[in-house]
C-alpha cells in the first residue's frame, strides 16, 4: 500500500511502453524524492512495411539516460518476477505498460504500485481511455494518479486534474497534452505522499464505464450518422487506425479513401444523399452527413498519397481547375 516515506530516497522501479509513458519518466526522472533504478518497457515489436524492430520510447528514452532496461514478455515465470524483486524497489510506477501485472508483482515492492491514467476515473477504465472519450463526445478529461490492485484501473485514486477537450481536438492532440499534465501531477502526488498529504478514495465502482482497445475495423465511417458522431469518430480514431470509406467514383469502380480530421459545417439540404461531396467550401470539400455537411481538408486515395481537398477535387471531381 502507498504511505508516505521520508527518510530515505525510494528506489522506484517504471513499467511503461509507447510515448504517453515516455513523457511520464521523463518528468519522473525530475523527481526529488526517488531514484528510478530499473525500467520496464514491452519486447520490441516488428513494425512498419519492413517489419523491423523497434525499440519502445520507453526504451530509447532509458537508454539515454543509462538505465538499466528490462523486457520480460509477461510475469508469469518466477524468474522474471526474481529479476524484479533483486532491484529492491519500494515502489512501481505504472504508464500505459501494456501488460497486466498479477498480484505477486504488486506485492514485491513495500509501498506498493502507483498509475498514471489517461481519464477521469472511474469513467474509461481499459486501454484507450484517450479515444474513447473523444469518440464518446466528451467535453472534459484528465489524469488519474490511482494506487494499484488487481482489478482494471479499479484502485483507490490518490490525485485527480481535469481537461477540457476542445471541439477539433484529436485523439494525437489530446494524448500530448494528457502527456504533459501527467508527468507533473505524478510527481505532485509522489511529493504530497511523502508529506502524508493524500488521503486514497475508493472509486465509485458503480460508475465505472470502459474503454476498451481499438479494433481497425472501428475506422469505417457511416455517412448516415449526425455529423457531431462522425467528427467525433473521425478525430478519436486519428491518427491510428485511421477512418475510411469506399467511394463509388464511377458504377462498378470503388475507391477507399482514408480521411483526416475535418470540421463541421453547414446544414444540408433537404433530400441530400449522405456521402455525397458537395463541393469545395474555401479550401475544404463537403461531404454530406445526416443532417450536416463535414468539411474535409485532406484526403488519402488507396495507394497513393495524402492529398489537399482542392486536390483531390481537381484530380477525382472536377474537370474544371
Amino acid at each position: 500500500m502507498v504511505e508516505n516515506q521520508t527518510t530515505r530516497r525510494k528506489k522506484i522501479v517504471f513499467m511503461g511502453t509507447p510515448g504517453f509513458a515516455a513523457v511520464i519518466l521523463d518528468d519522473l526522472l525530475a523527481y526529488t524524492g526517488g531514484e528510478v533504478v530499473g525500467v520496464y518497457t514491452q519486447p520490441d515489436r516488428p513494425c512498419g512495411r519492413g517489419q523491423v524492430c523497434k525499440p519502445s520510447e520507453v526504451k530509447q528514452l532509458a537508454l539515454e539516460k543509462g538505465l538499466p532496461v528490462y523486457q520480460p514478455e509477461h510475469f508469469k515465470e518466477e524468474q522474471d518476477r526474481r529479476v524484479l524483486a533483486d532491484l529492491n524497489p519500494d515502489l512501481l510506477v505504472v504508464a500505459a505498460y501494456g501488460l497486466i501485472l498479477p498480484q505477486t508483482v504488486l506485492d514485491i515492492p513495500p509501498l506498493g504500485a502507483i498509475n498514471v491514467h489517461a481519464s477521469l476515473l472511474p469513467k474509461w477504465r481499459g486501454a484507450a481511455p484517450i479515444q474513447r472519450a473523444i469518440m464518446n463526445g466528451d467535453h472534459v478529461t484528465g489524469i488519474t494518479i490511482m494506487q494499484m490492485e488487481k482489478g482494471l484501473d479499479s484502485g483507490p485514486i490518490l490525485l485527480q486534474r481535469a481537461m477540457g477537450i476542445g471541439i477539433n481536438d484529436t485523439a494525437e492532440s489530446l494524448h500530448d497534452d494528457l502527456a504533459a499534465m501527467g508527468g507533473k501531477l505524478l510527481v505532485e502526488a509522489l511529493s504530497k505522499l511523502d508529506q502524508g498529504l493524500i488521503h486514497p478514495q475508493i472509486q465509485a465502482h458503480d460508475l465505472a464505464t470502459y474503454a476498451p482497445k481499438l479494433q481497425k475495423s472501428e475506422g469505417l465511417v457511416d455517412w448516415n450518422r449526425p455529423v457531431q458522431e462522425v467528427h467525433d469518430q473521425i478525430r478519436g480514431l486519428f491518427p491510428w487506425p485511421g477512418t475510411w470509406f469506399f467511394w463509388e467514383r464511377k458504377p462498378g469502380k470503388t475507391v477507399k479513401l482514408t480521411l483526416y480530421p475535418g470540421s463541421i459545417g453547414d446544414p444540408v439540404a433537404q433530400g441530400t444523399l449522405p456521402g455525397t461531396f458537395l463541393g469545395m467550401r474555401g479550401d475544404n470539400l463537403a461531404i454530406a452527413c445526416k443532417d450536416r455537411e463535414y468539411l474535409l481538408s485532406t484526403i488519402k486515395p488507396a495507394g497513393g498519397k495524402p492529398l489537399e481537398a482542392k486536390s483531390f477535387f481537381c484530380g477525382y471531381l472536377s474537370s474544371v481547375c
